[in-house]
């Protein structure tokens, strides 16, 4: 297990490959265990790292845990392990801090791509402020192997952690904020997603250039591990565009084509 002190607190971390470094962002349920999959799918051409956010996996408790604090972690993890500039995959939580620091810190931005991102807190299933992160990886996964990372992980989830981001979302228009964004940025979700309500047609539409999105037509909450293989492809794809170009160019591949219900 690798770890490092911020804020005189445990942070932990794990990397696996060479390259130009990709940081990959836990969710609510879970840890970064999950990641494991992914993270041996680009180890061949980039570093990856993954970390647990305060309140999470091995990471620190009894912590704020706005999503500020969670930007912070970030701008320190970077600061200690000498990153200057990154790719960013997040997943819920994840995804919602990869946004916010991207959009304060754009120039330690190359790419983002946000997993399950909820645009807004009406699109977030009133199950995850009710039910426990346990309860949670049982209702939201099939069981297969592997799913069983966030299910050993969940149950060390500080619920105070995940109620604070909920209480911050409220506070978010992030449809507004992506206007803001240069950034080349690929939000995906899941079509069967029973937490997140995936972006609406009108959000859709409102997208800037330098945004695209792609359904997952039979996952849920987690597509990373739902169809893994697909979801590989599709990152290493993403990760693959030259610097600052647009992912829309993604739909040259008929299977990355949009798909709007």
């Amino acid at each position: 297990m690798s770890a490092i002190l911020l804020e005189d607190a445990i942070v932990h971390y794990e990397v696996l490959g060479r390259g130009r470094p990709v940081i990959f962002l836990h969710g609510w349920v879970g840890s970064w265990r999950y990641w494991i999959p992914m993270m041996q799918a680009v180890s061949l051409n980039y570093r990856a790292y993954a970390l647990d956010l305060w309140g999470f996996g091995d990471t620190a408790k009894n912590r704020c845990y706005r999503l500020d604090d969670q930007v912070e972690l970030l701008v320190a993890f970077m600061e200690k392990i000498g990153i200057l500039k990154i790719a960013l995959i997040g997943h819920g939580l994840g995804a919602l801090v990869g946004m916010r620091f991207a959009a304060r810190y754009p120039e330690a931005v190359d790419r983002l791509m946000a997993v399950s991102l909820p645009l807004g807190r009406d699109q977030v299933s009133h199950r995850l402020r009710n039910t426990s992160p346990d309860d949670l990886a049982h209702w939201l996964l099939s069981g297969s192997p592997l799913t069983e990372p966030v299910l050993t992980d969940a149950i060390k989830t500080d619920p105070q952690a995940v109620l604070t981001s909920l209480d911050d979302l409220r506070e978010l228009n992030l449809v507004s904020l992506w206007q803001e964004f240069r950034l080349p940025c690929l939000l995906v979700y899941g079509l069967d997603d029973p937490l997140i309500e995936p972006a609406s047609n009108e959000q859709i539409n409102s997208m800037p250039e330098n945004m695209h999105l792609v359904y997952f037509e039979n996952a849920g909450h987690f597509p990373m591990l739902d169809d893994s293989s697909k979801f590989n492809r599709l990152t290493n794809d993403f990760l693959a565009l030259p610097s600052g170009e647009s992912p829309r160019q993604l739909q040259l591949k008929e299977e990355w084509k949009r798909r709007v219900r």
